[in-house]
């Protein structure tokens, strides 16, 4: 780690920095599955969806980016490259072949609500680190993650 004035206690800081790590590999993951989506859907409500995934992958850019930045601020090294992402992604793989609009509000409301679960784990392991700036960063993301899963949710809802 490197050094810095940040008040948290060293192994605070450790514990915290793995955390951020293992949720920013989770929400790269997220936002190449978002771009997945959005490049490849097709079917009758094309634009709606296509334009609703680069919302979405816009949203998970900026979560990508808080979370490597705090992990920063903390004093470690932000673990962002695609290689590292793929290894300790705890995400489902995206499913190959997917097409038609139906398919990928499936998949995409599937990823959304395990990255959401992830997340609110993750506020409560870092509430028992001490570290209350971290839980406001993961309680903002979970919060954006719900409202996009209610967006995506909502093409599906209506056919119950």
């Amino acid at each position: 780690m490197f050094k810095t004035k940040n008040d948290l206690p060293e192994d605070t800081r450790a514990r915290v920095i793995d955390l951020l790590n293992a949720r920013l590999a989770d929400a790269i993951d997220l936002r190449s599955q978002t771009k997945q989506a959005h490049w490849n859907v097709k079917g009758p409500n094309f634009i709606a969806l296509h334009e609703l995934f680069d919302k979405i992958n816009g949203d998970a850019e900026d979560n990508v980016d808080e979370l490597a930045e705090r992990v920063v601020q903390l004093g470690g090294a932000a673990e962002g490259t695609v290689r590292t992402a793929a290894r300790r992604s705890s995400l489902s793989e995206y499913p190959p072949n997917t097409v038609d609009g139906r398919s990928h509000v499936e998949a995409l409301s599937s990823v959304l609500a395990a990255f959401g679960k992830s997340v609110r784990k993750a506020v409560a392991e870092a509430n028992d680190f001490g570290d209350v700036d971290t839980v406001n960063l993961f309680t903002e993301i979970s919060c954006d993650i719900d409202k996009w899963l209610w967006f995506v949710e909502a093409h599906q809802q209506a056919e119950r």
